[in-house]
Parts: C-alpha cells; sequence; structure tokens
C-alpha cells in the first residue's frame, strides 16, 4: 500500500496534483483551510474519481459544491485492490469524523455474556468485547443493565462461581467465601464438587442461555410449591422470585424465526438533513433488542447511499457481525461489502432485501420504529435549533450584523480587588465550544479596578492573536477572531472594549449586555445606544446564558487560586497595615466593604490606626496618591 502527502500544502499545485494521480484504487483525503480531513472517499480509479470533484461541468450536488470551496489540498493512499480501499475508508473516516462524510452521530458498544468454557472450572461474565479465545459468547445485548442481571440470575440459578482464581492450581489455598456460605457456590476453590459435577452445572446455563427456559420454569415452579407445602414460605419466596426472573428474561427474547440464524435487520428514515438508523439484533432466531443511531446527512444523498455508510462506519467497528443482514435497500457495493464483512467475520455474510412473509415484515417494522425515532426526534430538532441557531439570529437582528456566528465573552472576578481573573468563553452557532474558553490572571492591575483589569484581558487576547496570524499558526489558540463581542456591563465596558479594538486596528463589533437594578439583563448597548430586547425571546434568553457562562467561568477559576491560597486579603497590599492593624479593622468594620467605604476620620477611630495609616487605607481604595493628603 502506498501513501503520498504534500509536506508544504501551502505551495500545493492544485492542477499539477491531478496530473500525478494513478489509475489506481485507493483512498483520497480532502484537506480544509486549517488543514483538517474534512472528507474521505474510496475510488476504483483514484485518477478519474479525484478529478470529477474539480470539473465545473458535472453536478455534484450542494454538499459536495460547498466542500470542493474549502478543499485546499489532498492527498491519496493507493491501495491493491477495491476491498482494501474500502476497509481503509472505514478506518479513516471513524477515526478523523470528516464534516462532509455522512456521519454516525453517536458511537456505542455492546456487552456479551461471556462463559469461559475453556477453563476446567468455567465462569460466566461480562464482557465489552468478542475475543478470540476458547470462551463462548452470547449476545451483544443493547442493555447493560440486563445483561448484568442475567448473569446474577444464572449464577443463583446454577451456583456458578464469581472469584478469578485460577482453579484447580489454587484450590484450597483460601477460605471459601461467603457466597459458600449463603448456599450460592459449591466453593470448587475447596474441591467440594467434582470437575464433572461443576460442568454440569454451566451446560444447564449454556442451555439456559440458548432459551431453553422451560425446563427451569417447571423445576423451581415444583420446587416453591414443595417449600410452601412444608410451610417454609421464605424459601418458597424465593423460588417465586428467581421464576418470575426468569419469566422476564424469556419475555425480552421474542420468537422471530425458526432457522435459529444471528442476523441485523436495518431500516433507514431519511428527513432533509437528518436520518435514523434503526437495528434489530437477532440471535439465534431470537430478537433480544433494538437500537437506533442518528446521521448527519445531505438533501442530495439517497437512502440506499446513506445506509451504506452506515453499514461501513457500525461495522467496523462492532465486535459482532452476524451471518445474515436485512436491509429495505439494495445496495450497489453489496457484493463489495459482503466480501468486506465476510473477511472481517472469518465465515460467509450475506446481505438481503427480503421482498415477502415474515422477513420482509421485520424490516419494515424497523422502518416503522426508525420513522418513529426521527418523528419525535424532529421536534426535539427544532427546539435545539430554536435555541441555538434560531436565538443567533435574533441577536444578529437587533444589532444589524450578518453572517454573526462566533461570539466571545468576558467577564472580570476578584476578591474586593485581589488576585483579579479574567474569564473569555466562546459561543458558536448558539453553542459553547468550551475548548476556546481561556483564563486570565490580572498582571498589571493593582487594587479593585475593573476597567483596567478588562483593558488588560482584551488587550492581551487580541495581540496574541495577532502574533499568530502574523506567525501564520493556522491552528493556534487565539487565532480565531470572534464575529462579535460581548462585555459583562454597559456604556464602560463596551468603551474600554472599543478602544482595544481600535488601538490594535481591529473592527470587531463590540456591545454590552446592561443590567436593571437588580442584577438582570434588561438591554444590550451597541453604537452609543441601549437597545432594548423581548424578554421572553430565545436570543434574550442565549445572551442570559452567555453572561451567566462568562461570570460562572470566571469565579470557578478564582476560587481555584483561592482554594490554592493564592488570594490573600485586600489589607495585605496596603503600605503600613500589619497583621495586627488587619485584624483591629475587620474586627471595627466587619467587612472589606464597609473598610471601602469608610472616610479618614472613621478609619482613624480604630485602635491601633493613626492619621498616616487611616490615610493609607483610604488612598488606597480611592485611588488616591499618599502624597496628596
Amino acid at each position: 500500500m502506498n501513501f503520498r502527502k504534500k509536506e508544504q500544502w501551502k505551495m500545493f499545485d492544485l492542477e499539477e496534483e491531478l496530473k500525478k494521480l494513478p489509475a489506481k484504487p485507493g483512498v483520497y483525503i480532502m484537506h480544509g483551510p486549517r488543514d483538517e480531513i474534512i472528507y474521505v472517499g474510496k475510488a476504483v480509479s483514484l485518477k478519474n474519481r479525484v478529478r470529477q470533484y474539480f470539473q465545473s461541468s458535472r453536478n455534484k450536488g450542494v454538499k459536495i459544491e460547498r466542500m470542493v470551496t474549502k478543499i485546499t489540498r489532498f492527498e491519496y493512499i493507493v491501495t491493491d485492490s477495491e476491498l482494501e480501499a474500502l476497509v481503509l475508508e472505514c478506518n479513516l473516516i471513524k477515526e478523523h469524523r470528516p464534516k462532509y462524510n455522512t456521519m454516525l452521530k453517536d458511537d456505542k458498544s455492546y456487552p456479551f455474556i461471556k462463559v469461559t468454557v475453556g477453563e476446567e472450572y468455567p465462569r460466566v461474565l461480562f464482557s465489552r468485547r468478542m475475543q478470540k479465545d476458547k470462551s463462548r459468547y452470547y449476545g451483544p445485548y443493547p442493555s447493560a443493565g440486563a445483561v448484568k442481571d442475567t448473569i446474577e440470575l444464572i449464577r443463583r440459578l446454577y451456583r456458578i462461581r464469581t472469584c478469578n482464581r485460577s482453579l484447580p492450581r489454587d484450590q484450597g489455598k483460601d477460605r471459601p467465601c461467603l457466597y459458600y456460605h449463603i448456599g450460592q457456590c459449591p466453593a470448587p476453590c475447596q474441591g467440594y464438587i467434582s470437575r464433572e459435577e461443576y460442568r454440569k452445572h454451566i451446560d444447564e446455563a449454556v442451555s439456559f442461555l440458548n432459551g431453553n427456559y422451560r425446563e427451569i420454569v417447571k423445576e423451581l415452579k415444583q420446587k416453591m410449591q414443595q417449600a410452601s407445602e412444608k410451610l417454609r414460605f421464605e424459601e418458597a419466596m424465593e423460588y417465586r422470585d428467581l421464576m418470575n426472573s426468569v419469566q422476564r428474561v424469556g419475555e425480552r427474547q421474542k420468537i422471530t424465526g425458526s432457522d435459529g440464524e444471528d442476523k441485523d435487520v436495518i431500516a433507514i428514515a431519511v428527513d432533509e438533513y437528518d436520518a435514523v438508523a434503526q437495528v434489530f439484533f437477532v440471535r439465534g432466531g431470537k430478537l433480544i433488542g433494538r437500537d437506533h443511531f442518528y446521521l448527519r446527512v445531505a438533501r442530495e444523498d439517497t437512502p440506499a447511499q446513506i445506509l451504506a455508510s452506515f453499514l461501513k462506519q457500525f461495522y467496523s467497528g462492532t465486535p459482532f457481525i452476524p451471518r445474515e443482514l436485512m436491509l429495505q435497500y439494495d445496495l450497489e457495493e453489496k457484493e463489495l461489502l459482503e466480501e468486506w464483512l465476510t473477511k472481517i467475520r472469518g465465515r460467509k455474510v450475506h446481505i438481503r432485501v427480503p421482498q415477502k412473509g415474515s422477513k420482509e415484515k421485520l424490516v419494515e417494522l424497523a422502518l416503522q420504529n426508525a420513522r418513529m425515532v426521527l418523528e419525535q426526534d424532529r421536534e426535539r430538532l427544532k427546539r435545539e435549533e430554536g435555541r441555538t441557531i434560531g436565538a443567533l439570529k435574533e441577536v444578529a437582528g437587533w444589532l444589524g450584523l450578518s453572517g454573526l456566528e462566533r461570539i466571545e465573552a468576558f467577564d472580570i472576578s476578584n476578591t474586593s480587588g485581589f488576585e483579579s481573573v479574567g474569564s473569555m468563553v466562546v459561543y458558536e452557532k448558539g453553542k459553547p465550544k468550551r475548548s476556546d474558553y481561556r483564563k486570565f490572571r490580572i498582571q498589571s492591575v493593582k487594587g479593585p479596578n475593573d476597567y483596567a483589569s478588562m483593558e488588560e484581558v482584551l488587550t492581551r487576547r487580541f495581540t496574541r492573536g495577532l502574533e499568530e496570524k502574523e506567525a501564520e499558526k493556522e491552528l493556534g489558540s487565539f487565532v480565531r477572531f470572534p464575529d462579535l463581542i460581548m462585555m459583562d456591563g454597559g456604556r464602560g465596558q463596551v468603551n474600554i472594549a472599543c478602544e482595544v479594538m481600535e488601538k490594535l486596528g481591529l473592527d470587531i463589533p463590540v456591545c454590552g449586555m446592561v443590567k436593571d437594578d437588580r442584577h438582570r439583563t434588561r438591554g444590550l448597548y451597541y453604537q452609543n445606544e441601549e437597545i432594548p430586547i423581548d424578554h421572553s425571546s430565545q436570543g434574550f434568553q442565549l445572551i442570559t446564558r452567555i453572561q451567566d457562562e462568562a461570570h460562572r467561568f470566571a469565579i470557578e477559576y478564582h476560587r481555584l487560586l483561592r482554594s490554592k491560597g493564592q488570594v490573600h486579603s485586600v489589607l495585605d497590599d496596603i503600605s503600613g497595615i500589619g497583621p495586627a492593624r488587619r485584624k483591629a479593622l475587620m474586627k471595627y468594620f466587619q467587612s472589606i466593604e464597609r473598610i471601602r467605604s469608610a472616610s479618614r476620620e472613621e478609619l482613624g477611630q480604630v485602635p491601633s490606626m493613626n492619621a498616616s495609616s487611616a490615610s493609607s487605607v483610604y488612598n488606597f481604595f480611592h485611588g488616591e496618591d499618599e502624597g496628596d493628603c
């Protein structure tokens, strides 16, 4: 397998590189403006397939047209066959999750029940992976809770050991555990049961897992009746509870066919931009559960194409592949997918589209479930879009802005001016982008001066961004600038931000979140005007969330510093105020705020304070030079 990559991607010559494409099978990888991978595809002929993206005469669809405008370079991996290209395509999509590929929105794994039949004294275990060992696996099951309940039931019914001792090597080395004393384990660790007799317990457990419940229900019912006749009612209740548990497990395994085969039944329901894949898991002829998956799609993607993409991603990550897949659509790549799945499974896999009978009805049932999930989720998606994109559009409309996507909000937090910290929170498309949040520890400002602290935070943030842009750091942490800056305050905060923007030569809109007397946002201050906003609107709720998040993030950082003992009393930084006078001031005034608002005369009345120290305290809080006293 050959790999080709252009090291200096900024010097990428598209026409020249298109000429170099080989007429061989392989995988092509499209890169975006930040050199991120935005699309992965496979081709029988790389030369023909990749060229098609850049031919203006072809009708490529909206999604591909949009993607092509973002491509800054491409690379490719040549393979020996189309099957090898398919495998590689699946791996790369799963690893990089490119923006323009049809993507699974969730990535789930399913548990198995593992019977370690290769051990001399086997166990029944919970497992997330199906390994190539001597054990026997049952599942996968959609519910981890159901698996654990079933294992617990099997251990109680058939008295299967739970310990991880290596037997018979460790026999007699330690005392039997609690399960032996309560009658739930025959203590093979002590040699109290022969290997042959213990094997009978395991065989019965395996029979249970294969779906043979009638015998155990019949046996438990007899024991319940016998215990009841002998007036052993607690024992009878235990048998009754066990019998009910067995029946519940049995009810979960609805019969779907008499062939006893393992199969997955898959159907896709498609909306304009969303799709849901519904999977029914049939094991040993029994429907053991179902699950659904959300996918991101483009308007021009056909249901068959979406289904094929889902199969590639789902079965490249699942530990179990059944003998048969039953689908609602025939696929162009059916034979290739069958070959790929067969290679992974190690045995033949069939992909079928049933046309009549019970199998066709089962596919139809899966489709109905997928449609139901999609219909139910449509309202949720609409509500979510209203809270995010819709709210963002409202804010943009109030401010008369276009193309509003990224908002950065700033806040300052301190304890009476000491260890001031700044926070920067980022919202993109109406949602918080926590990976871009930043914290600032104020360095140049002494005392309680929020305006100066905010000026420092903004200057540091945007100066760093300009430096990263100049250094062409496409992926720098500050390189992306916002479409709007939101300040946690009104005119004063906005003016500070505008001055920083002007000083740095930046043209970024700035607005303030104006609060009322109860510290609640009442409007936006923008371009020297206060803009009233509808308090019942989604835009107002978005602004409130941004404001609360900026405040929370700043306070959280400040508390972290304080918990580390890095924040000290405001009085510690006042010249002439030592521990004795600090203690006297706090005892006399009870709070920093009352000290701040006290006059020189009031400060001078504190025991141990003289006129000079009183002036030092007063000047510190009121920003006056000590020489003016």
